[in-house]
């Protein structure tokens, strides 16, 4: 157990601390005495260590030392744990101003904390010569190899080490994140390893995070990965968030992925701009995201709940939609009815793209879009990877006066004929119409969803 002591004037007092896993476990009085003790316990191993390493730093700060002989075994240094909450709010409040990292800088190279020089380094390229920035990216990459131990701790520069994390750096701090299983090898605990991420200095600023494969052992799954998000104090100020990002079906089943509930993600990152969601058993709930620009869910079974949830969104500022539906037989729920407040523009003033795809009711979508609201506003239109045939198609093409304002048309993959293609050449002035997919059985037009399993 690590023991420090405070000893001047009259004062002359102990401190001791233990790190188990989740358990944190204190003792201190004055020196000669037993003391007193105190057991704390924490949701994850990650939030543990933090508050391990902070009030060893708190008690450095007032004057405690090391006692001779009490070995520290947290085994990291104590530059991991340096943060001062008034230059990060500083830092938040105007994330574009390179001021405030200058001044964190200075405060960390009072605390011997290595990312004191890293946001030197990476500040003297910001407008340096194309020559010049090169070279300093190359100091910067060689530094944070150096220093990896010291930047991010063991098991976090032990996963950048292997590729289960990768991380973009900006002035000092990660700024994007992607972390994942490698291969069927893999045995990196990506719940665990998110929450290390989440709860370290170095990360305080992360904007951008990619979550890949959670597990290739058994169905992959994102329950826990979620969690540690909606659980992260502080929470980042991320922008962008992707779950699920695996290539199908190379590496698993889109169908055979359980992303799990969205919702209490939204109060915790209300700064979104970018959210991404592939895999089956999506939960939205109430979608409550002010800031959001882009939204796509890409699944083979999107239920019908999660269609009424993303209609009755809050999301004023919202330019870009895109929602896979899938098939029926892996969950797939909803039809053009349960689109009206979408197709009626309600709720979406700032859309332009609009991704409709991957449907079992594509020929239906085309009869009713001539007549939506929303098409107005839209620049870009995706009904690709449906079910379109050439009765679709002339649909459209009888209507094409509502669709020449649009920039592009996307109608790939979805079950067009020759006739059909020349058809729908005609409705906007750019469509896309490759990739024409074939019914299983032409005569009975068995035409399903690109996406289902």
């Amino acid at each position: 157990m690590p023991r420090y002591e405070f000893t001047e004037g009259s004062s002359s007092k102990f401190w001791e601390i233990t790190l188990e896993g989740t358990t944190l476990t204190k003792r201190w009085g004055r020196i000669g005495s037993d003391g007193q003790e105190k057991v704390e316990e924490f949701d994850s191993k990650a939030e543990a260590k933090k508050a391990y390493e902070a009030q060893i730093h708190e008690k450095e700060r007032k004057g405690y030392t090391l006692a001779e002989g009490g070995e520290d075994d947290g085994g990291e240094a104590t530059a991991e744990s340096a943060v001062n909450p008034d230059l990060e709010a500083a830092i938040l409040a105007k994330p574009d101003d390179v001021k405030g990292y200058l001044a964190y800088a200075e405060w960390l190279e009072g605390e011997g904390d290595p990312r004191a020089e890293l946001i030197r380094l990476q500040h003297s390229a910001l407008d340096a010569p194309a020559a010049k920035a090169t070279a300093v990216h190359k100091q910067v990459a060689k530094y944070v190899e150096t220093h990896s131990g010291e930047l991010l701790g063991e098991s976090l520069a032990e996963a950048v080490s292997d590729e289960t994390l990768k991380l973009e750096w900006h002035l000092g701090f990660i700024r994007e994140a992607r972390l994942g299983q490698v291969d069927y090898d893999s045995t990196a605990d990506i719940p665990e390893l998110l929450g290390e991420l989440l709860a370290h200095p170095s990360a305080r600023f992360l904007s951008r995070l990619t979550v890949g494969m959670a597990t290739f052992d058994g169905e992959n799954e994102y329950h826990d990965v979620l969690e540690v998000l909606a659980k992260a104090k502080p929470a980042p100020p991320l922008r962008s968030l992707f779950i699920g990002d695996f290539e199908f079906p190379d590496e698993t089943e889109i169908s055979w992925t359980h992303v799990g509930n969205l919702q209490p993600l939204y109060k915790v990152y209300p700064q979104l701009r970018e959210l991404r969601v592939r895999g089956g058993e999506i939960e939205l709930g109430k979608i409550d995201l002010p800031e959001l620009r882009s939204f796509t869910v890409e699944t083979g079974g999107l239920p019908e709940s999660a269609v009424k949830s993303i209609v009755k969104a809050k999301w004023p500022k919202l330019e870009a939609l895109e929602v896979w539906f899938g098939q029926e037989e892996y969950g797939a729920g909803g039809g053009v009815k349960d689109l009206k407040p979408l197709l009626d523009a309600e709720g979406v003033p700032a859309l332009r793209k609009l991704g409709l795809r991957n449907a079992e009711f594509t020929d239906e979508l085309c009869a009713a879009l001539p007549s939506a609201k929303v098409l107005a506003q839209l620049e870009e239109l995706d009904l690709s990877m449906g079910t379109m045939g050439d009765g679709g198609a002339e649909t459209l093409a009888q209507n094409a006066r509502a669709f020449q304002h649009l920039k592009a048309l996307d109608v790939s993959r979805n079950f067009l004929t020759e006739a059909g293609l020349k058809v729908v050449a005609r409705v906007a002035p750019s469509v896309i119409r490759g990739n024409q997919r074939e019914p299983y059985d032409p005569e009975e037009e068995s035409r399903y969803a690109a996406v289902g399993e």
